[in-house]
């Protein structure tokens, strides 16, 4: 059965649907309407989130939500262009933001406002979203019933040892390759390590110097940095401490931006309302006629969540990274002719060391047709920077973390638990009567712990993947392995020290890539740039796009894909109660399948 036809008559169905004038409504009869034209303010809704990328959808996104952090970029270079724009007006709402993409979006206002005047409306401020208003707003709002949750930065680890251990009697066989990694600690440890305590408080070191440097750039008055660290304050409180300006409603903060910038309309470019975030029509049109834009271009592409082989989702879209799609996409951009250089774009701390070393060879294989720069989001660590490592150059923001150069791998055994309770499992070998044989054959199952000779069968693999992940960062950044391994064990480190370590070559956000990119490229700096792979739409519904399933897979820890869990009820229950530690749960969710060795960051790390 052909799709076409089906897919051109619904594409001119939706022509016709948003065609179609609206119905006149009964009670707008003497109302006066707002102008549509002449001086106006340009409006960014931030409080729905501004993630890496886009929700999946039918249709693209929902409408004004959720559209991806390179978009609000793009956006907001376009709204301060326009000859219209007086000033730009951001709502947080409740928002919660990564500390890198808050501290490129901080910049980003702070050099509008040489220009223009930003104003800022908040529900509440945490920690990153006091980074945004205190570095790039003329002037924050506070409702009068919000608060500033400035309370400083800190990190919470939860050792497990004495539950899992001696009143859940589990046989913990975690390893890991590398002192400071980590792994192992929550299970086996009731505190952390020197070498552990030592990588993550440098780390928070370095992220609160560059959070205090921030908020003290937009906000030099004497106490408002101390202030950052001694919240929470209630609305006159955070005023009074010099945190916020004005404390108002929405509309009272807007109409006084409108005054102030002498505007007579407001445009909403981003989030709630936008008019700009539907799928674009002329994208359709190119799809579907089957033709390629051959203007030379800079090309984002989006490396997002934990790394796997493959995964699937509904309606053509997919969890995190996989090498079955991210491979192809790579492949095709090395054959596109009017691609000219690839801004990599990651976010993620790993996942498969196999799935993140074949996306790393395909990503050498077009670096060595063209350009690649690679921006670091929140966070490159471990497999995240085994790929990191393909670019040509490496950006990041002071408060990026990096590194993570390291394997964990192992296995929780249940056997001792069940004996415990009075469950007894009994492993028959076809080679009888050899206990190493008995041991070897049981190596995967969850009944068995380890004998110690399995256990350094495993640690010798793990061995093996480590020395392969020196060795490929050695010759993607072209530095010795020696160097490489002075900064590997597991160690992770915010992009300032990581700049020091050769780890990253410059310290800024997708803008500062994407510039880059055009020189390596050859591109002048209003040259094209695009994100591959789009926002997914109907087409990749109708083409199958990354396959589609008609229904979640059951939970078979056999052979499940780690996005399968979260379609489990526990999954369900993490993705409605803890939604940021998702990505790391998928990560290691690999222990628990088809994998025995992971290059991830073994613990979640959220700094908001």
């Amino acid at each position: 059965m052909k799709l076409w036809p089906l897919a051109l008559a619904a594409l001119v169905a939706l022509g016709v649907a948003g065609c179609e004038g609206r119905p006149k409504s009964a009670t707008t009869g003497g109302a006066k309407s707002a102008p549509r034209t002449g001086p106006s303010i340009a409006v960014f809704d931030l409080s729905g989130g501004v993630p890496e990328r886009e929700e999946a959808g039918l249709l693209g996104p929902p409408p004004g939500r959720r559209r991806a952090f390179d978009s609000l970029l793009k956006t907001m270079g376009e709204a301060r262009r326009d000859k219209d724009t007086r000033g730009l007006f951001i709502r947080f709402g409740q928002a919660h933001l990564g500390m890198a993409r808050a501290q490129e979006l901080g910049d980003l206002l702070a050099d509008a406002r040489t220009s223009m005047p930003v104003y800022c409306h908040a529900d509440e401020l945490g920690n990153a979203t006091l980074l945004v208003a205190s570095r790039g707003c003329s002037k924050v709002y506070l409702v009068p019933s919000g608060e500033v949750e400035a309370v400083g930065l800190a990190a919470q680890v939860i050792y497990m040892h004495r539950l899992l251990a001696d009143t859940l009697h589990l046989d913990l066989d975690i390893l890991q390759i590398g002192k400071f990694k980590g792994a192992e600690e929550p299970l086996t440890r009731d505190g952390p390590s020197e070498e552990a305590r030592e990588s993550l408080e440098s780390v928070l070191v370095d992220l609160r110097a560059a959070w205090l440097d921030g908020i003290g750039k937009g906000r030099p008055s004497a106490g408002v940095s101390g202030a950052a660290e001694d919240g929470p304050f209630a609305a006159p409180a955070a005023k009074a401490r010099g945190l916020v300006d004005e404390i108002g409603y929405l509309d009272e903060a807007k109409d006084a931006a409108k005054a102030a910038c002498g505007a007579v309309r407001e445009v909403t470019r981003y989030g709630s309302g936008s008019t700009s975030a539907g799928p674009e029509l002329d994208d359709l049109l190119r799809v579907f006629a089957g033709s390629d834009d051959t203007t030379p271009q800079v090309m984002v592409l989006r490396a997002v969540g934990s790394i796997s082989m493959q995964s699937g989702g509904a309606f053509g879209g997919e969890e995190g990274i996989t090498e079955k799609a991210l491979g192809r996409r790579v492949r095709q951009l090395a054959d596109d002719d009017a691609v000219k250089a690839v801004v990599l774009r990651i976010d993620s701390p790993g996942g498969s060391a196999l799935a993140s070393d074949l996306i790393w060879h395909e990503l050498m294989k077009l670096r060595a047709k063209k350009p690649i720069v690679v921006s670091v989001g929140d966070m490159a660590a471990s497999g995240g920077y085994y790929l990191a490592s393909t670019g040509n150059e490496i950006f990041a923001e002071p408060t990026s973390i990096v590194g993570s150069i390291g394997v964990v791998g192992g296995k929780v055994g249940l056997g001792a638990a069940l004996e415990h309770i009075g469950v007894h499992v009994e492993t028959f070998p076809a080679k009888k009567g050899d206990d190493a044989a008995k041991a070897r054959a049981g190596y995967e199952s969850p009944f068995v712990a380890w004998d110690d000779a399995t256990r350094e069968r495993v640690r010798d693999s793990m061995k093996g993947i480590y020395d392969l992940f020196l060795q490929r960062v050695s010759e993607g950044r072209k530095i010795p392995v020696e160097k490489v391994a002075a900064s590997a064990e597991g160690r992770i480190f915010s992009g300032v020290e990581g700049k020091k370590r050769g780890l990253v070559d410059t310290l800024g956000g997708l803008g500062a890539a994407i510039a880059r990119a055009k020189e390596l490229g050859g591109l002048p700096s209003d040259g094209l740039v695009r994100v591959f792979p789009a926002t997914p739409r109907f087409i990749d519904v109708l083409t199958g796009g990354e396959g589609v399933e008609s229904e979640a897979p059951p939970l078979d820890l056999s052979k499940a894909d780690p996005s399968m869990l979260l379609t489990h009820p526990l999954g369900s229950w993490l993705h409605e109660t803890a939604p940021e530690l998702e990505v790391f749960a998928q990560s290691l969710a690999l222990l628990a399948t088809h994998d025995r060795v992971v290059c991830a960051l073994p613990f979640a790390l959220v700094v908001r």
